[in-house]
């Protein structure tokens, strides 16, 4: 891409970057994705005079069956509690937020963490 002098890179982080989520623990996880979000913001700087736009997504909890797995699935309601959407994300929830990252209509975006998760990080 850089060769190219043109380009899209999206990453993927996750809400969990912008809030402590609860009542599970997940250091490792949340400060892995906060760094996604970081070196997206960071690249999304350096390599724009390149012609290379990075950004990324930050879903919130998407409903997969590892969700309603025996240890996940006791969480689920605690979880709802703190969406207002009232649901969880579902995999065609993310799609067009993709797609339009990928295109050429987001050319002038960079750097930008594009959070899609029902309004659980607003509390």
């Amino acid at each position: 891409m850089l060769n190219q002098g043109y380009g899209k890179i999206i990453n993927t982080a996750s809400m969990a970057s912008l809030i402590v989520p609860h009542p599970q623990k997940q250091l490792a996880y949340n400060t892995s994705k906060a760094g996604v979000v970081k070196l997206t913001q960071t690249l999304g700087t350096e390599w724009i005079d390149r012609g290379v736009r990075v950004n990324c997504i930050s879903p919130g909890i998407v409903d997969t069956p590892l969700i309603h797995s025996k240890d996940l699935g006791p969480l689920v309601q605690r979880w709802l509690q703190d969406i207002p959407a009232g649901r969880l994300a579902r995999a065609t929830d993310l799609q067009a937020a993709v797609v339009y990252l990928a295109a050429e209509a987001s050319d002038y975006m960079t750097g930008h963490n594009l959070v899609i998760e029902g309004g659980q990080s607003l509390w």
